[in-house]
């Protein structure tokens, strides 16, 4: 074959591949809401028409034999004929697990949890059907974290709208028996009714600083801290209450920890604890708080008690504003830690997080004891 036919029978087969490609390119397009299969189909014919096409014309410039382009026409159909069953089979594989696909989706749609499958015809729809279950769980934990928030909220509208009634019904009893002439001791209903409303006005300022908790307002005016000052401060100021429960309160404090912190939140943090062991504590029992430096360079402040434990399916809600705990699974000779702990510790963890420290809680013998632990900032020598 010379180059001259070469060229020629070249330019002819570029040609009707050109020609095939864009009869084919336009059926895709008038088919383009069609089945998956009949598309793939339509690409597979294309090819073959075109290797045909080619051939043809390379057979007219070559002057094969009549006899031999019928034999050619009859390989070229029987691949042609393969080649569309290939096309066929393979459309409804993609088809088939793309349905699965959509069914996984909707199942995700519906907050429902799915598992991806085994076994794919390729990678892509492997990765896609792998990424549709990470999704689907993390929208699961997601609806779970908001129906927790949620049930909280409501918790705590329904611990607030009881706290509150307790407090201010008192507070009128004693206003009518005044006003009445009734109250024997005058006095007595004076301090009393200043007592209430110290308390309301705690309950105010506790729910004040978890509205800046939540909405992100708090801010914080941090200074060199020492532990051991501002815990032993902490402390005393919360001993009488403790003696007045016959309660055991001691703190056990390394010296010369110091950290940048804001001294006044902190504290809050410190007497929120440990008035929750107070107010948990049978009498007799020993409140022991204690400073520390972790492995890792962190400050550890621990305040323990022997409130008789946490039942264990309730420590992962000890932080939720307004949780109330359910009786601890203790023996009935055993002290017990019942009720809730309100907005306290609720107000630990949001001061803590904004110190970018952590706040834990575990079940040791006879009780709990509460961790804070928070980076530690030496002041520098000299």
């Amino acid at each position: 074959m010379t180059l001259e036919v070469l060229a020629t029978v070249s330019l002819f087969a570029l040609a009707s591949a050109v020609v095939v490609g864009a009869l084919g390119l336009l059926a895709l397009r008038l088919l383009f809401r069609a089945s998956l299969v009949l598309q793939l189909m339509v690409v597979a014919l294309a090819a073959v028409i075109s290797v045909v096409g080619g051939m043809a014309v390379a057979a007219s410039q070559m002057y094969v034999s009549k006899h031999d382009l019928t034999v050619f026409y009859g390989v070229a159909g029987v691949a042609g004929l393969v080649s569309l069953a290939m096309a066929a089979v393979l459309g409804r594989s993609l088809v088939r697990e793309g349905r699965e696909l959509r069914s996984v989706a909707a199942s995700i749609g519906r907050g429902e949890r799915v598992v991806a499958a085994e076994r794919h015809s390729n990678t892509e729809f492997a990765a896609l059907a792998g990424e549709l279950a990470a999704t689907g769980e993390r929208l699961a934990e997601s609806r779970a974290r908001e129906n927790r928030v949620e049930e909280s909220r409501r918790e705590l509208i329904a611990w607030i709208s009881h706290d509150l009634r307790t407090p201010l019904a008192g507070i009128r009893a004693m206003a009518e028996a005044l006003e009445d002439g009734m109250a024997e001791d005058p006095d007595r209903y004076y301090a009393q009714m200043r007592g209430q409303v110290d308390r309301l006005s705690g309950m105010v300022d506790d729910l004040f600083e978890l509205s800046r908790i939540h909405s992100g307002t708090l801010r914080l005016s941090v200074e060199q801290v020492s532990l051991y000052d501002l815990i032993s401060d902490a402390v005393a100021g919360l001993w009488p209450v403790a003696q007045a429960k016959s309660l055991d309160l001691r703190f056990e404090g390394e010296t010369g920890l110091t950290i940048l912190a804001d001294p006044r939140e902190l504290s809050r943090v410190v007497g929120n604890l440990v008035m929750n062991a107070i107010q948990h504590s049978p009498a007799g029992c020993p409140i022991v708080v204690s400073v520390t430096e972790n492995p890792d360079g962190r400050a550890v402040i621990s305040v323990r008690d022997s409130a008789g434990g946490i039942p264990e399916e309730d420590l992962g809600r000890v932080f939720e504003a307004g949780w109330r705990a359910s009786e601890p699974r203790t023996p009935a000779s055993e002290p017990t830690r019942s009720g809730g702990a309100g907005l306290g510790l609720a107000i630990v963890r949001g001061i803590v997080r904004a110190h970018r420290g952590e706040v834990e809680v575990y079940n040791v013998p006879g009780g709990c004891r509460f961790d804070v632990l928070l980076p530690q900032h030496p002041v520098a020598a000299g």
